[in-house]
This record gives C-alpha cells, sequence and structure tokens, in this order.
C-alpha cells in the first residue's frame, strides 16, 4: 500500500480514536464526580474534535505551512495531499463523534 494511502488511514483512525477514547474516559470520569455520563460524553465529543483533528495531522501549524508554501511555489501535488490528509482527519473526528452520539441517544439515526 502507498504511504500516501496508509497515512491518510492513520490519521483517520488516530482522530477517531481520540475523540472515541476522550469520550469514554470523560464519561468514566463523569461517573466518578456524580456528573451525567451521557451528557458529559456528548459535549466532550463535541468539544474535542478541533483537537483530534490537529492531533492526527501532526500539529496546528505545519500542515498550513505545507499547504502555504506549496501552494505559492506552484507545487499543487503536496497541498492537495495535505489537504486530502486534513479531510480524512476530519472525517474520522467527526464519524468518531456521530458513533458517540448514536451510543448515547443524541443523535437521530
Amino acid at each position: 500500500m502507498s504511504s500516501f494511502i496508509s497515512k491518510a488511514i492513520l490519521d483517520f483512525f488516530i482522530a477517531f480514536g481520540i475523540v472515541l477514547g476522550g469520550a469514554m474516559l470523560g464519561g468514566i470520569g463523569a461517573v466518578i464526580s456524580l456528573q451525567p455520563p451521557t451528557q458529559t460524553m456528548l459535549d466532550v465529543s463535541d468539544r474535542i474534535k478541533i483537537w483530534a483533528l490537529a492531533a492526527a495531522v501532526g500539529g496546528t501549524i505545519d500542515p498550513m505551512r505545507v499547504i502555504e508554501s506549496n501552494f505559492f511555489d506552484g507545487n499543487l501535488s503536496p497541498a492537495i495531499k495535505q489537504i486530502f490528509y486534513l479531510l480524512t482527519a476530519f472525517l474520522g473526528a467527526h464519524m468518531g463523534s456521530e458513533l458517540v452520539k448514536w451510543v448515547c441517544g443524541g443523535g437521530k439515526v
């Protein structure tokens, strides 16, 4: 499998895992602190999505620098690859959030 596809798959699952794991551990913390776990899990999954995206692509500024420097130099291929990595990471974070909503009964199916 090409390294491009491998990195995209890895970015997807890293973002997915961050959202899902963060929501689950937040739910455990809510139970321990006697708060409603379902609502806590829903709140955490929504708030953590952007951080999951940033963590999956390796930082907040570096991917933007890659896009900017390559795009303005006329090298569209690396910029398009980086945008694709961002999209796959976003998709993973969003799917993790939707799974938490589905499990907690907070989303419409």
